[in-house]
């Protein structure tokens, strides 16, 4: 029973193989975690604490805090124990829970993007029927929304990547199960299945690039038509924000699931997944947060909050 448990099991090879700056590489990848999380966390924390961020956009925004604190939990704690460790197995339940998990994340933060995109669309273009069109009751049924396309997509895949025949090499070179590194190892044809998959990523890139697309270029029109450059500099800081970090997301997301085979190496792959797993969670917050004044505000408010408390608890001790 022992045997047949352990032949089930998955070796990762990991993001480095046989190199010498595991060290390094070791030290800036916690590094990122801890400032990924730390930073996510502060920004769930500050737009629940504050009731000046108590708005659709920020709401929004604390949902993508969520799904970047989740996504990269998913796979830097497994990555992190392998690199110092020298049994890199993962076994057959938590190699499918792992591909559920990112699958989910990916999949909500794609159509989650979409609808920030539909938010600023709203409150730039109709901003008196943005409380109407914006309400709390809109707010929620849209983060539910895009947390049920999201899981859906897992359930859907997930399933038929694990019910897939492996009964050949069990090693993946991958540093966590990614769904195209994992059917490397099927002995059976897995062509159809790869074209369904396919088609599915590129649905679920058509759908909030084409929401993202269309509500920019209404946004641009109707900034191009603003006579105040404060509200033309409010508008660009505000959405420029967002598309970066569409640009960097949607960028990694199109090259591992829609480019061609031919276009992808193991390492490129993992280099790809890397930047999209590990640093564009650590990038989401600090793009929003020093490009913004309302949250640097609020964090600075809480921060002398903390501060006096902390004076008056001295001295009265």
């Amino acid at each position: 029973m022992k045997n047949r448990t352990a032949s089930s099991d998955f070796i990762l090879l990991g993001l480095l193989v046989n190199s010498k700056a595991t060290g390094i590489v070791f030290a800036v990848i916690l590094a990122i975690f801890v400032v990924a999380v730390t930073a996510n966390l502060v920004m769930i924390f500050l737009i629940h604490m504050d009731s000046h961020l108590h708005t659709p956009m920020y709401f929004l925004l604390s949902q993508l805090s969520i799904m970047d604190t989740l996504f990269i939990c998913t796979t830097v704690p497994k990555l992190l124990v392998d690199m110092v460790s020298i049994q890199k197995t993962i076994s057959f339940v938590a190699c499918g829970i792992q591909i559920f998990l990112y699958l989910t994340m990916i999949g909500s933060e794609f159509f989650l993007l979409g609808l920030m995109a539909y938010d600023r669309y709203v409150a730039v273009c109709n901003p008196l029927r943005y409380p109407v069109l914006m309400n709390r009751r809109v707010c929620l049924l849209l983060a539910a929304g895009a947390w049920f396309g999201g899981s859906l997509d897992g359930f859907l895949l997930t399933p038929i990547t694990m019910n897939v025949p492996y009964c050949g090499s069990r090693i993946i070179d991958h540093f966590f199960c990614e769904i195209p590194a994992v059917l490397k190892l099927a002995c059976a044809d897995t062509s159809l299945y790869e074209t369904l998959m396919y088609i599915c990523c590129v649905l679920m890139l058509l759908i909030p690039i084409s929401i993202i697309s269309t509500s920019y270029s209404l946004i641009l029109l109707t900034v191009h038509r603003m006579r105040s450059a404060e509200g033309r500099k409010k508008a660009f800081t505000t959405c420029s924000s967002h598309l970066t970090v569409v640009s960097i997301f949607y960028g990694a997301a199109f090259y591992t699931y829609v480019l061609p085979k031919s276009f992808h190496t193991p390492e490129q792959d993992k280099v790809v997944s890397a930047f999209y797993t590990i640093v564009t969670p650590m990038l989401n917050p600090l793009i929003y947060s020093l490009r913004n004044k309302d949250v640097t505000g609020a964090f600075k408010k809480i921060f002398a909050q903390c501060l006096s408390a902390q004076k008056v608890f001295t001295s009265d001790a």
